[in-house]
């Protein structure tokens, strides 16, 4: 039987997990996904907010343990996080989100729980996980040179004369079906882990798996590609906004597996301690980011969409593919990730594919981002570590 003293830290650090929930859903995960699509005029700021509420609570239900778990036990070696120093970590990193979404600068979140955890497990005598942050480390240098190279060379083929437009936006349809049937979901796959749509189908047809996995693969491409191609009866000017749609439908979905484990990480190491499921956490993390996206989303996508560059329906999609991509990944590997970078990245590579001097891309707006990105993580190392110490002291 779980004892009060045990349930009621317990409590404390899932208030602060909530908050944490809320600041990304108003934040990161609430704003980045469709702010490209606002920003091609493609969907309203409301709806927007509204539609990545809810696929961010799916994305953290399906896809959420892997980043939960790393969070929560692979960046500090040696010890366990208490579960005060997972409510301090979270509150600290929560107020620092927090204080972007109002100030109007994306704050990095994964950089600020990620410095905010490690910060703690030091504090408490732990010691660095070195094979984790360099796993960390590289993708986090990548992300800005691969997602911003991929979404400009797919904004220039989009501005490209030689190939026809409609036939660039079918093949990248097709790209995006082969990611779709290869992502993994956890309802596909053992209690342990998930499968992909490909994998799963795979298993259940007599033929070699990696064959079966590569047909599979090629028959959801070309129904995304037909699908898109049907819809340009319309106009392919019709057919892109709906595929810029969909992008953000999935880059929110992705959002929410990666980011709910920014918020309930922390708490998977006191999870058996009060008799909770890695599933009960996530679907209290997916709801604190679908009140977040609800209540505060709208302020940073109207940052990301009209303060970073003004897109239109053809970079918008150049920047939601990689982001896309990149974001899977990270899952897939259990790498907390902040979707502010993905996203800003992809939108300066696609901005600076456009005509003129650096596509309508703020310079200035980017290096206050990017330093922003930077003192997110030391200074929630800093500061957590610090405040760690403090309430110890405090304590006796």
């Amino acid at each position: 039987m779980v004892d009060i003293a045990t349930l009621g830290t317990f409590a404390v650090a899932a208030i602060a997990s909530f908050f944490m929930a809320w600041t990304i859903g108003a934040g990161s995960s609430g704003s980045t996904p469709f702010a490209p699509a606002v920003g091609a005029n493609a969907i309203s700021v409301m709806r927007a907010g509204f539609l990545v509420g809810i696929l961010c609570f799916l994305g953290a239900v399906f896809q959420g343990a892997s980043v939960s778990e790393a969070v929560g036990g692979d960046l500090i070696e040696g010890v366990t996080l208490s579960a005060e120093a997972a409510t301090i970590g979270l509150t600290i990193a929560a107020v620092l989100v927090a204080i972007g979404v109002f100030t109007g600068y994306p704050i990095a979140t994964a950089f600020t729980v990620t410095g905010a955890v490690i910060g703690a497990g030091f504090a408490m005598g732990g010691d660095p996980a070195w094979w984790k942050y360099r796993e960390i480390a590289a993708l986090w240098l990548l992300t800005p040179f691969v997602g911003g190279a991929i979404a400009y060379v797919t904004a220039r083929a989009l501005r490209e004369e030689p190939i026809p437009e409609r036939k660039v936006v079918l093949v990248l349809a097709g790209i995006v079906g082969a990611l779709l049937a290869n992502i993994e979901f956890a309802m596909l796959g053992p209690p342990d882990g998930g499968a992909s749509i490909a994998v799963t189908v795979s298993n259940a047809v007599p033929a070699s798996p990696s064959v079966a996995v590569v047909a599979v693969t090629l028959v959801i491409a070309v129904a995304c590609a037909g699908a898109l191609r049907l819809d340009m009866r319309n106009g392919t000017s019709v057919a892109e906004r709906h595929f810029l749609l969909v992008m953000g439908g999935l880059v929110a979905f992705s959002a929410g597996g990666s980011q709910v484990g920014l918020a309930v990480g922390p708490l998977v190491p006191l999870s058996d301690d009060v008799g909770l499921t890695i599933t009960a956490l996530l679907l209290g993390g997916g709801v604190g980011l679908l009140v977040g996206a609800w209540t505060g989303a709208t302020r940073m996508i109207k940052a990301i969409s009209q303060d970073y560059s003004s897109l239109g329906p053809r970079r918008s999609i150049a920047a939601l593919i990689p982001s896309f991509a990149i974001a899977q990944v990270a899952i897939l590997y259990g790498i907390p990730v902040s979707f502010n970078q993905i996203v800003v990245s992809a939108i300066i590579g696609s901005g600076y594919a456009a005509a003129g001097a650096g596509g309508g891309v703020s310079g200035r707006k980017m290096g206050y981002t990017v330093l922003a990105w930077v003192l997110s993580l030391a200074g929630a190392i800093v500061v957590t570590y610090a405040g760690f110490l403090a309430f110890t002291w405090l304590l006796g």
